[in-house]
C-alpha cells in the first residue's frame, strides 16, 4: 500500500483538553495496572514487527510509546519472522504490525509465516494492527493473514477524493471525540466491535476475538508525533492522541474490551 503512516494551528478549548487527557490517563492507568509486563521467564511480552514494508518512522514512534509506558518488547524483521515457528510466536503475548506498505509487508513474508501467525493468533497470540498492519490482518491478496476468514478492508473514503493524509475527527465510544492523524488508512467494515468511527460512520478502530486471540485494528495513527502534523490543523494535542495509542496497546496486550458502539 501507499505509506500508511503533520503543527496544528487549531487551539482546542483548554477545559476540553484537560478532561480528555484526564479521562485517557485514568483509563491507561487502569489498563496498565493489571498488565503483566514480562512473561514468567522474564522475556519480552510484545513482538514489534519492523521488517520489509513497515514505515521506519512509525516503528520508531511505536517504540517511543512502548518505552515511555514501560512495555516489555523486542523487534523482528522479515527474515526473523520467517524463521519463527508458531510455538515461538506464542511465546509472546502481543504482535504489533505498524503502518507502512501492506503489499510489501505481505510479500516480504512467506506463506508459511502468514499461516504461522494466523494459527498463533487463533491459539491465543494477541494482535494489534495499525493502518498497514490492519490491512495485512484482512484478506489481502498480498499474502495477508486473513484472520477474519475472507473479510477484505478498503481505504477510508478520503482516499477516493485524492487525499493522502489528514487530521480526522474520530468518534470514540464512551469518550470525547479526538482528532487523529490519518494517512492512507483503511476503514474496517465487516469485522469486530466498533470502538471508534470516522466522520462518515465507517469503523476506524475495531476489536474482537479471533479464536483464543484478542485483536485490535486501527485505521488511524494515534501514535503520530507532533512532527507528522505539519501543514494540518488538529483540535486535539498530540500528547492526548499518543496517550490513546498507549491505551490501545495495553488493551491489546491484556485482552481488555474497550467500550464500543
Amino acid at each position: 500500500m501507499k505509506n500508511c503512516a503533520a503543527t496544528a494551528s487549531g487551539r482546542p478549548d483548554r477545559m476540553f483538553v484537560i478532561l480528555v487527557a484526564a479521562s485517557l490517563g485514568l483509563l491507561l492507568s487502569c489498563l496498565t495496572a493489571c498488565a503483566i509486563r514480562p512473561t514468567s521467564s522474564g522475556s519480552p511480552t510484545i513482538l514489534l514487527f519492523n521488517g520489509r514494508g513497515t514505515s521506519p518512522n512509525d516503528v520508531a514512534t511505536i517504540e517511543k510509546t512502548l518505552n515511555e509506558n514501560d512495555f516489555s518488547y523486542t523487534t523482528a524483521n522479515s527474515q526473523q519472522l520467517n524463521e519463527m515457528s508458531e510455538s515461538q510466536l506464542r511465546a509472546y503475548r502481543l504482535l504489533i504490525v505498524p503502518g507502512g506498505n501492506f503489499e510489501q509487508i505481505g510479500n516480504g513474508l512467506s506463506s508459511s509465516t502468514a499461516a504461522n501467525v494466523r494459527n498463533a493468533v487463533h491459539s491465543g497470540l494477541n494482535y494489534l494492527g495499525i493502518c498497514a498492519g490492519a490491512f495485512f490482518a484482512g484478506d489481502s491478496p498480498y499474502n495477508g493473514l486473513n484472520l477474519m476468514s475472507g473479510v477484505k478492508f478498503t481505504f477510508y473514503a478520503l482516499e477516493d477524493q485524492g487525499v493522502r493524509k489528514a487530521a480526522v475527527v474520530i468518534a470514540i465510544a464512551g469518550s470525547p471525540a479526538l482528532a487523529h492523524y490519518w494517512e492512507d488508512g483503511p476503514q474496517l467494515t465487516g469485522w469486530g466491535d466498533v470502538v471508534a468511527k470516522y466522520p462518515d460512520g465507517t469503523p476506524a478502530i475495531v476489536e474482537g476475538n479471533i479464536g483464543d486471540g484478542w485483536v485490535i485494528l486501527s485505521g488511524i495513527h494515534p501514535e503520530a508525533p507532533e512532527s507528522w502534523r505539519r501543514g494540518l490543523t488538529f483540535t486535539t494535542p498530540a500528547s492526548v492522541d499518543n496517550a490513546y495509542a498507549a491505551t490501545l496497546i495495553s488493551a491489546a496486550l491484556n485482552r481488555i474490551r474497550l467500550k464500543h458502539y
